[in-house]
């Protein structure tokens, strides 16, 4: 099926496929890169890396780490480029490659909804405590304010108790009692947190005001938004080593455990973190490299993006553990009970950390905004990423593509707003374990199937010999074929056999809830053979007959005119298989 001889030649009406000739594109290959570069590298590369280093074998996790990146993340993240760069079309568009997939499509639509929602809200905490650092004083250095309780202890006090004593930190009180103001689980949502409300609208503003020109202002915007978490990372990193007890901290990140490399969830572990840094199968790096340059040279931008993607994990571990040593330093508790990952590190530990230096105002500023400019790039891409797909789907649509940003902006604020309740960050928690971990791995695996075994991948790689004037070589097809495949079946076992139960700030949630949780993960996949249903129950021919003509390729062109004229004289002279014609797709309706 993959590579099959060009079909009989019979009467075939025009293709029905029509191109947006005003789609766009980027100015320059800086605003490419930059654009690559806030999408790939998030707030993740700095709450969830460093802790899972150290969680899982210090300098040792690098080992399998870098070959989780090799073996499945640069291939899957070029092979995406290489799609995007060569249809010039976005997440439903790119299965024009096999017409029959494109419930896959939908799927990534569904999943950036989900993320586009919790993530906004996420990226809306480091403006709320931005606000708090034009206080006299940071309110978490002390347990002097009306939200806390008995059991606070200022960070100062902390090495007179006993970490198992159950004593909350003045950090803790401070985002979970005046930030959150949280409920006692995800049953009582309680009322709206008001001040994280406005700070909701105030994320999507920026984002609204970013977005509003497509890839016009984003491509300038990245100019900012990119490099400035870098000098920030930098300054925090010079700040953090020159602190007392950095170098113990740091030693407790990258102390190599061998043993722990015979552990297969720390090869899981590795995996999972590989994928959700580099960002395949989401759809945004196929939609950002559908604006490049036909000719551009993608697996330079591959090897680039993913290189500063680990380098960055890495360097932002230094920046963490140098902080935390500085903690336990100060504190007397052991770094290994003061290190923590995700939205715990991030508004609790490191805070707290903070308050312990002089001027705290200023080093928790410069925290925060690089927070909210490492996440706020990729809210920009997986929001084009939904807008790009309803465009491709509708040109008529781009001539009012403003008003599609404003009403996107305005419907995702609204269904984000249920986390800013009492219980919201309940909420934002059970979608960010379920709707999107384990659908973006499947959403990948069809990928790859599709573009390997289904289009053929001697048919792929025809296609980039016709646009970079040289066929890859044979690593790539047999890391396309066979070994990135069985890594992405691995990576998809080992994320449902090691999935813990969720809990949040050391709280269950009950059994409806996770059913919730499943159910996002279910709506999103769901599309896939919901489209294969409906495309055979809307047949007119047999039912395999049917299946084959949605198996060919429809209309696999460039965008240029030109390119396509000569892409279709250089089909022919390889002999590539042909296209679904217009014909064949009445014949099935």
């Amino acid at each position: 099926m993959a590579n099959q001889p060009p079909p009989t030649t019979t009467p075939h009406k025009k293709k029905r496929i029509e191109r947006d000739e005003n789609r766009g594109q980027w100015k320059s290959k800086t605003e490419f890169i930059l654009s690559l570069l806030g999408y790939a590298i998030g707030i993740g590369n700095v709450w969830r890396f460093p802790y899972l280093c150290y969680r899982s074998g210090g300098a040792a996790f690098l080992i399998p780490y870098m070959l989780m990146v090799i073996l499945a993340g640069i291939p899957l993240f070029y092979m995406e480029l290489l799609i995007g760069q060569f249809s010039s079309t976005g997440c439903t568009g790119m299965f024009r490659m096999t017409p029959l997939l494109k419930g896959t499509g939908i799927a990534q639509v569904v999943v950036n909804a989900y993320c586009v929602c919790y993530y906004s809200v996420i990226i809306s905490y480091p403006i709320r405590m931005i606000s708090y650092c034009f206080f006299k004083k940071v309110p978490w250095e002390d347990c002097d304010n009306p939200w806390n309780t008995d059991d606070c202890v200022p960070p100062n006090d902390l090495g007179k108790h006993n970490h198992t004593d159950g004593f909350k930190t003045a950090a803790d009180e401070f985002f979970h009692l005046e930030v959150l103001r949280i409920s006692s689980d995800i049953s009582d949502l309680g009322g709206m947190v008001w001040q994280q409300l406005v700070s909701l609208l105030i994320t999507w503003i920026i984002v609204y005001l970013c977005l509003m020109r497509g890839i016009k202002s984003v491509g300038k915007v990245v100019y900012f938004t990119v490099p400035f978490p870098y000098v920030l990372l930098f300054i925090l990193f010079v700040r953090g080593v020159t602190l007392p007890g950095a170098w113990m901290g740091i030693k407790f990140y990258l102390y190599p455990e061998w043993h722990r490399l015979l552990d297969l969830k720390v090869w899981a572990d590795a995996a999972i973190q590989m994928f959700f840094g580099l960002g395949p199968g989401w759809g945004g790096i196929v939609n950002m490299a559908s604006f490049s340059n036909f000719r551009n040279n993608a697996k330079c931008d591959a090897v680039i993006i993913v290189s500063i993607n680990v380098f960055t994990s890495i360097f932002a571990g230094f920046v963490v553990f140098a902080v935390l040593g500085f903690l336990s330093e100060k504190s007397g508790i052991p770094v290994e009970t003061v290190a923590t990952g995700g939205a715990g590190l991030a508004f609790v530990t490191y805070p707290e950390a903070i308050a312990m230096l002089p001027v705290p105002q200023l080093w928790a500023l410069m925290f925060f905004v690089m927070l909210f400019l490492l996440g706020i790039d990729s809210v920009f891409v997986q929001l084009e990423a939904i807008m790009s797909s309803i465009l491709d789907e509708w040109p008529w649509i781009r001539q009012h593509k403003w008003k599609l940003t404003l009403a996107c902006c305005f419907l995702f604020f609204g269904l984000s707003t249920i986390m800013c309740t009492n219980g919201g960050m309940f909420v934002l928690q059970l979608f960010d374990w379920y709707s999107s971990a384990i659908a973006v791995i499947v959403i990948c695996l069809v990928e790859i199937i599709m573009v390997a075994w289904i289009y053929g991948i001697k048919n792929f790689m025809l296609d980039i010999e016709f646009m970079l004037g040289r066929k890859p070589s044979l690593y790539w097809r047999i890391l396309w074929q066979i070994i990135t495949p069985l890594v992405l079946i691995f990576i998809l076992i080992t994320s449902i056999v090691f999935m813990r139960t969720i809990t949040y700030n050391n709280v269950s949630y009950p059994q409806w809830a996770v059913l919730i949780g499943w159910a996002s993960f279910v709506s999103s996949v769901i599309w896939i053979p919901l489209y294969i249903f409906y495309i055979m129950i809307r047949k007119r021919a047999t039912l395999c007959e049917s299946l084959k003509k949605r198996l060919k390729p429809l209309d696999w062109t460039p965008a240029d005119p030109q390119d396509r004229a000569d892409y279709e004289a250089f089909r022919r002279q390889r002999k590539m298989p042909g296209f679904m014609s217009e014909t064949d797709m009445e014949s099935i309706k």
